[in-house]
């Protein structure tokens, strides 16, 4: 157990942390144009919505989202990386720029974080790790379903060489969030371990579903039990849901796993859910009253934004959760707990 993770504890013992809001809607509202991206450099394609370059092109704004989040409240601040792998970057064509980026976007955050830490409110940074747009559960070609753009080792490799970044660079955990395919998200869970071990510093890790329908599935076809059952072995700092729906249809799917893990149960919803035109309507006040709800059943130990948030929800919700109890993490398991698409328990 880290250092991080026995104070991040020790805090949710007491209250309930403050995670951030949205990157990709705060950086849309700054309304850069393709040179705006490229900030000087020189590519080969074209760079707009290449919103993690930033971190190399245009800090300025990376350090003043980061600090915005952490002015309203937030204890947890994520890094702008989550299409910071070479799969992600291939889209632009920096595929060379992945280590580089992961650093510069590691140091931003520790910079702000730093700066805004004090003995009686401490914050962290954590590394975000987006989910690519690969999958290894499921075939790109209706017409072969035994076909894989990718492999299990080649993910885990594109995985390591952000992540490797990442800690160069001080993050103090890492975030595999918008978890669609659970494949995917262990070969994230190997590659963090085995990044650990070459850097000599084993870092917590959250984990972070999101649903695609109302069942309460991810992409590859697991409930939110058999998630759990599928990443326990990886005892992560803490484990839930993000992006999806709004906060008030992610409620019963944040009750299911509140329920069952035997460690902090983090939430962070999209301010409801995209209009016509891809916009987030949802007002601080609704999200927070939504996510009330949560924090008045005992759900969550560490609640933020996904899509859609801005400081202003962050600084809400922040505002809403001071002095009101965190949640009580379940119990350990004490039955075998399996999972294929569903979960199995096998009586003790």
């Amino acid at each position: 157990m880290t250092d991080t993770a026995d104070r991040i504890r020790a805090i949710a013992a007491e209250r309930i942390l403050v995670f951030d809001g949205a990157w990709g809607t705060a950086i849309q509202d700054y309304d850069l144009d393709e040179a705006g991206y490229r900030g000087g450099r020189d590519f080969r394609l074209d760079q707009k919505g290449n919103n993690d370059l930033l971190c190399l092109t245009r800090p300025e704004i990376v350090e003043d989202i980061t600090a915005a989040y952490l002015d309203a409240g937030a204890d947890i601040v994520s890094t702008n990386t989550f299409s910071g792998t070479t799969i992600s970057q291939a889209d632009y064509g920096d595929e060379e720029l992945v280590h580089e980026l992961n650093v510069a976007a590691a140091q931003i955050a520790r910079k702000a974080a730093d700066a805004k830490a004090t003995p009686e409110k401490p914050r962290f940074v954590a590394g975000s790790i987006g989910p690519t747009n690969k999958t290894l559960s499921l075939s790109p070609d209706v017409n072969d379903p035994g076909f894989r753009e990718v492999d299990f080792d080649q993910m885990k490799a594109v995985y390591a060489e952000q992540i490797d970044g990442l800690i160069e660079g001080g993050v103090d955990m890492l975030l595999v969030e918008t978890i669609f395919d659970t494949l995917n998200a262990k070969a994230a869970i190997m590659a963090a371990h085995e990044s650990g071990d070459r850097h000599g510093k084993s870092l917590p890790l959250i984990l972070s579903m999101t649903i695609t329908d109302m069942s309460g599935r991810n992409l590859s076809g697991h409930s939110i039990e058999a998630f759990w059952a599928s990443v326990r072995h990886a005892k992560p700092l803490a484990i839930g849901l993000n992006c999806s729906f709004g906060a008030d249809r992610l409620r019963p799917h944040m009750q299911a796993i509140s329920d069952i893990a035997d460690t902090l149960v983090i939430g962070y919803p999209n301010a409801g859910l995209p209009n016509e035109l891809g916009e987030y309507d949802e007002d601080a006040e609704h999200t927070r009253d939504k996510i009330s709800q949560w924090v008045e059943l005992g759900l969550v130990n560490i609640v933020g934004g996904c899509c859609g948030t801005t400081p202003d929800h962050i600084r809400a919700i922040a505002e809403m959760v001071a002095g009101k109890p965190p949640r009580a993490v379940a119990e350990p398991m004490t039955r075998t707990f399996l999972a294929g698409l569903e979960p199995m328990t096998l009586a003790a």
